[in-house]
């Protein structure tokens, strides 16, 4: 299936059909597995479903990479009409973004101001965390660099690793020092062997060990760990290690993407286990679709299946 991840990879980045394949009609019905729609109404009527079911969300406003500052005031904007919205609706919601979405491209301070005004307010009108999407190889160190910045201003806010990166466990030792609120991925973007590992077993070996590391301190200091993936396997050896460091069900968390094993994440709540469903939304969907299609091959036979 290593093919199939890289010929989605390659097709997230080409612009031909960054433009093309959005208007394709039956790109845009299989599209709406991952997403309820591209409006903010349609996110924020999902999160009350979730809700319904004892499960809270994350909302996240598609986009990455703009190419003017003024895009990202419009964004800074979006996010803070957001926080109003989810306090309006007594929603259990919490925001996740990339920074690229707000300039990180352009200006690192004007960047730094627009996400400080929306962690104040997310820390005034929801009192919960608003997450830090991690992109690229390219952004970690500058991602991580921000989030010391910022977590020396505020606690309420979380830090994305991925953990088909060699560098990340050396990048979480690190952040641990600071007690960063952390969740965990396996990585999405396509990236060389000689800063990622290449094979996904390996990818799922260090999402454990890592996985580890956090459940070992999360009793003895101030932090949320975070483990997204919807891989049951691993969930249930996440789950095996939490009873060994003596966690609570409701400190292990699970974060896993709107439309994918719903089954599943209601079964974790309902043992008691703090589910959390990220829900995207929004127009610039194409380059996070392919993604997403890259992360699981299941995903790429259910669009074949749309598609025929």
């Amino acid at each position: 299936m290593n093919i199939f991840r890289n010929i989605f990879l390659w097709a997230s980045l080409n612009p031909w059909m960054r433009r093309n394949v959005p208007t394709w009609k039956y790109v845009q019905k299989a599209v709406k597995k991952f997403l309820p729609g591209e409006r903010v109404e349609d996110a924020l009527e999902a999160s009350k479903k979730f809700q319904a079911d004892g499960i809270p969300t994350l909302l996240t406003h598609l986009g990455e990479n703009i190419k003017d500052l003024s895009e990202g005031a419009a964004v800074c904007d979006h996010y803070l009409e957001l926080i109003d919205k989810i306090a309006a609706r007594s929603l259990d919601s919490e925001v996740s973004l990339k920074l690229t979405q707000l300039g990180f491209d352009l200006s690192f301070d004007i960047t730094y101001e627009r996400f400080k005004t929306i962690t104040q307010k997310v820390q005034e009108k929801l009192g919960n965390i608003i997450w830090i999407d991690m992109e690229g190889s390219a952004y970690t160190q500058q991602t991580i660099d921000f989030y010391k910045k910022i977590k020396q201003e505020y606690n309420n806010v979380g830090l994305c690793l991925q953990t088909y990166l060699y560098r990340t466990e050396k990048d979480l030792d690190d952040l641990l020092k600071i007690n960063a609120h952390i969740r965990l991925v396996k990585g999405a973007y396509k990236e060389p062997k000689e800063i990622a590992f290449p094979i996904r077993k390996d990818v799922d070996k260090n999402f454990l060990n890592l996985s580890k590391k956090l459940l070992r301190v999360t009793n003895s200091k101030n932090i949320r760990a975070a483990f997204a993936t919807h891989d049951e396997n691993l969930c249930s050896l996440i789950i095996r290690e939490s009873k060994h460091y003596s966690v609570p069900k409701e400190k292990v968390e699970f974060q896993m993407l709107y439309g994918i094993k719903p089954g599943y994440q209601k079964k974790l709540a309902y043992d008691g286990y703090l589910v959390k469903t990220l829900i995207s939304y929004g127009n610039f969907w194409y380059p996070w679709y392919m993604r997403r299609l890259a992360e699981r091959p299941a995903n790429v036979w259910f669009v074949l299946k749309n598609i025929f």
